[in-house]
């Protein structure tokens, strides 16, 4: 008989979890902050609870997605007492150390504890393109893996529970820098009456170009070569014909302001030869 899920949070995101459960024909037992959010996963199946007491009553794994790292101490901490021997699947969005401390508090709990950063938005959940991220405990990914893998690839990083954090949080600062360049340009465009749409079938090609040299600037990083042949220059870099046209334009330089800065400061420190991957290493030195 297949173990039931519980799942503690039933935003857009547990809520997409839940429905892929059900849709396996596993049982799931469901509980959110504002019950009206459980009436149409109770409808389709799922036990509705009324407290989170109730909710955990009847032993399996514990899926929590909720708010914030905070938000996971205020629903468990009132019943940590009775989760002894249970697993806890967090795929609330923490930042790594949250991850590292809700894995000492688990261990402390005598609970299981796995962490997950999902890589989808809540509509892609249970299909192609969705994947999470683990990390946490080797027992409990290998034990669960067929029911994480409803959701979409499941990956593991290891037992440091706050690697997954890490890099879905990584890796969404690279989405969001993106992003926010795209807008920018869609900005300077968007002056002279270009619309969005227009702009991005012509950006989209060319970003999608631009991505495709991430491994060959991944090992430049790592080799920290920063004068290899064909390499574009900070000095060429520079930003301050686009920061220009961008004032000209009406727009705004807070997305290419911090980008603009990285880089001259790098020239003015006298690196100007060397490669644009340089900033590489203003950025770490901060860390």
């Amino acid at each position: 008989m297949t173990t039931r899920t519980t799942f503690l949070g039933l935003g857009a995101m547990g809520s997409a979890l839940v429905r892929a459960v059900l849709d396996s024909g596993r049982p799931a037992v469901v509980w959110n902050r504002t019950p009206q959010r459980a009436q149409a996963l109770g409808e389709r199946g799922a036990a509705v609870a009324g407290t989170v007491k109730e909710a955990l009553a009847g032993g399996g794994v514990i899926v929590a997605c909720l708010f914030d790292h905070q938000s996971v101490h205020d629903v468990l901490d009132p019943v940590a007492a009775g989760l002894s021997g249970r697993t806890l699947i967090n795929l609330t969005t923490t930042t790594p150390n949250d991850a590292r401390e809700l894995a000492a508090w688990a261990a402390d709990h005598g609970v299981d504890y796995l962490d997950g950063g999902i890589m989808a938005v809540p509509q892609m959940i249970g299909g192609p393109g969705s994947a999470i991220l683990y990390s946490g405990s080797t027992a409990a990914f290998e034990e669960h893996r067929t029911l994480l893998e409803l959701w979409g690839e499941a990956t593991y990083f290891g037992t440091d529970a706050g690697m997954a954090s890490l890099y879905d949080l990584a890796m969404l600062s690279s989405m969001y820098v993106m992003f926010a360049g795209f807008m920018h340009g869609a900005a300077m465009v968007g002056s002279e009456g270009v619309s969005a749409k227009e702009f991005a079938a012509r950006a989209t090609p060319f970003l999608t170009a631009m991505t495709g040299s991430f491994a060959e600037t991944a090992a430049i990083i790592d080799a920290k070569d920063y004068t290899g042949e064909g390499q574009q220059s900070l000095e060429f870099s520079d930003l301050g014909d686009i920061m220009r046209a961008s004032i000209d334009q009406g727009v705004s330089l807070e997305v290419l302001k911090p980008v603009h800065d990285l880089i001259r400061r790098q020239i003015d420190t006298g690196f100007g030869e060397q490669g644009f991957a340089r900033i590489f290493e203003e950025l770490r030195s901060t860390a």
